[in-house]
């Protein structure tokens, strides 16, 4: 007999079959699901994936047309400065306007705008790290342009000098920190009443000013880099106004209008007023300075505060590893070294051909032990000295004659005169 409460043993079978078989039902059904959840997941990323190398491809297209369109508007709008040069007015640096009524300036100036909006939307498709260092291509093609067009001369310190600030640039773009998402004007303007950017910005804003009253009127037709500060730090402003804005247009056609924001048209009006005013100053570099010379220093400039301005904005630089702090002070280095070369031997005439040899010229054995000539660094000594004496010597002799010969013509000169009767005292 069974002990009271234990299941018969059919019923004890029954229920470990079916709780075996419930138990592989679920497990299949697990399976089954977790099966076409990973398929739904790899064919998702395999759509991304393609859908990411597409946007790359179309920020890669748009950021060498951009490059190519700005390089280009250096040319034309120096052609368009020097055409209204010629017409004996005030020049663009002496703070004259009349360039403003030629077409090729305009030309110039509509090729940087489609670069500049070429260049806003290809950070829409590819990442910055692609985008920025491809600008450096502007000044590959304005260096080769002013080459070949304006016939501006730029020595081989120039050209290493125009290399490394390209280098140093794209170094300190590859290792800096990356940008975070926003998502409407409000994010943005949290992150600009940070007390990091408030000051960064505050140092910016007091660099230019001074630079606008102080140094530009009194060193400006002296110095590139007083112009080229002035154009590079109001254009950190202006990048940082176009991504407030661009933020609002996306957020806006997303269905959340950001043009209700008044932060939204003080961002405007800062884009406009730095652009009026970088343009002003960025004519009166040209006009004043080669093209060359300009094209690179602005680049760079350019490039590293509008870096700067964007870590500090997004406050990421907590998470840069030792590898890209390093990687960022050689590329700071390499810009130095850039601008260094480009500014201090600009003038000199120093090419290919003039160049030291590479074939050695025979030199003077420098030891005092007796060499392959049999002839010791002291015997050379001796004679030089030697000749040095003989030379002081016949010139003691001949300042000696010449004195001798002058007292005896003139005392030849006397006795005939007194042997006629006269005397110089006498004809006085």
């Amino acid at each position: 007999m069974s002990a009271a409460g234990t299941s018969p043993p059919n019923v004890t079978a029954m229920t470990q079959s079916f709780s075996t078989t419930s138990h592989n039902f679920t497990f299949d059904f697990t399976t089954h699901n977790s099966t076409n959840n990973l398929t739904n997941v790899t064919a998702q990323k395999m759509s991304t994936s393609d859908k990411d190398l597409q946007d790359f491809m179309i920020g890669l297209c748009l950021a060498i047309a951009s490059s190519i369109f700005i390089g280009t508007s250096f040319i034309l709008k120096k052609l368009g400065l020097l055409r209204y040069a010629r017409k004996e007015a005030m020049r663009a640096g002496q703070g004259g306007y009349g360039y403003l009524k030629e077409w090729m300036w305009w030309t110039g100036m509509i090729l940087m705008t489609s670069g500049e909006c070429a260049n806003f939307a290809a950070y829409a498709f590819a990442p910055a790290t692609l985008v920025t260092p491809l600008g450096a291509l502007s000044v590959i093609v304005s260096a080769v342009l002013s080459a070949r067009i304006l016939k501006e001369k730029l020595n081989i310190l120039g050209k290493v000098g125009c290399v490394l600030c390209v280098l140093g640039s794209t170094m300190m773009v590859i290792h800096s920190p990356k940008e975070q998402e926003i998502h409407s004007v409000y994010d943005m303007m949290m992150k600009m009443t940070e007390p990091a950017f408030i000051v960064f910005g505050a140092i910016l804003l007091i660099v230019a000013i001074v630079s606008i009253v102080y140094f530009a009127p009194k060193y400006g037709q002296k110095n590139v880099l007083v112009y080229v500060t002035i154009c590079s730090s109001l254009g950190c402003f202006t990048v940082m106004g176009c991504k407030g804005v661009g933020t609002a247009i996306n957020a806006t056609l997303r269905g959340n209008n950001e043009f209700t924001n008044w932060m939204t048209y003080f961002l405007i009006g800062v884009i406009v007023v730095c652009i009026l005013l970088q343009l002003n100053y960025l004519n009166r570099a040209l006009d004043t300075f080669n093209t060359a010379v300009v094209t690179p220093i602005y680049y760079v400039f350019f490039t590293s505060f509008v870096i700067t301005g964007s870590a500090i904005l997004f406050q990421e630089f907590e998470k840069m590893p030792a590898l890209d702090i390093v990687g960022d002070l050689c590329g700071f280095l390499v810009i130095v070294v850039g601008i260094f070369l480009l500014n201090a031997f600009k003038d000199m005439k120093i090419s290919w051909r003039n160049l030291p040899k590479a074939a050695k010229e025979p030199e003077i054995p420098e030891t005092d032990s007796v060499g392959s000539t049999g002839v010791t660094n002291s015997t050379f000594a001796d004679i030089r000295e030697i000749e040095a004496r003989i030379s002081r010597n016949m010139s003691a002799d001949c300042i000696t004659r010449t004195i001798s010969e002058e007292s005896d013509s003139n005392e030849n000169e006397y006795s005939t005169d007194k042997h006629n009767g006269s005397s110089p005292i006498h004809e006085i």
